[in-house]
């Protein structure tokens, strides 16, 4: 089996959630199943249905964060240096519109682009790998090419 990259915050995070999906959610949920199967005929049920399907999905995700946890391999970014790689943060600057933005790249199970958490799969992360400081890159995304110059690479 592979091993999972991931940086310590989003072990944290995954590992909080498998917590609190099996300390507190599936007891609540089960607690509602059972309330709901108390209602009687369960064919016309709503309540029931409704609560098996947010316990499957509940277990559902529990295994796939066990999976993800058992196969993760944590690494912190302040033990790294030099070019980018994972766990660095990167500010780079859109050569044309001159828009900064600032990424760290994380794993694909932590990655999220709105908290500018970027999956190291994605075509800009992709591009960035490996190189430095002052740099430029050019990046096919399904919006077009765009050209970014690195202006900090930071392991934090």
């Amino acid at each position: 089996m592979e091993k999972i990259l991931t940086t310590r915050a989003g072990h944290v995070a995954m590992s909080a959630e498998l917590k609190n999906l099996k300390s507190v959610e599936r007891p609540a949920i089960i607690q509602a199943v059972a309330e709901a199967r108390e209602h009687g005929d369960l064919s016309e049920n709503a309540e029931y249905h409704s609560a098996r399907e947010k316990h499957s999905f509940i277990e559902g995700r529990i295994k796939e964060l066990e999976g993800i946890l058992s196969l993760s391999e944590v690494i912190d970014p302040k033990t790294l240096s030099g070019t980018v790689k994972f766990g660095a943060t990167v500010t780079i600057v859109d050569e044309d519109t001159d828009e900064e933005k600032t990424f760290q790249i994380v794993g694909q199970y932590e990655a999220d682009i709105e908290r500018g958490l970027l999956n190291i799969q994605s075509p800009i992360a992709r591009a960035l790998i490996g190189k430095e400081d002052g740099d430029s890159v050019a990046v096919r995304t399904p919006g077009g090419d765009k050209s970014y110059e690195i202006l900090k690479v930071e392991f934090i």
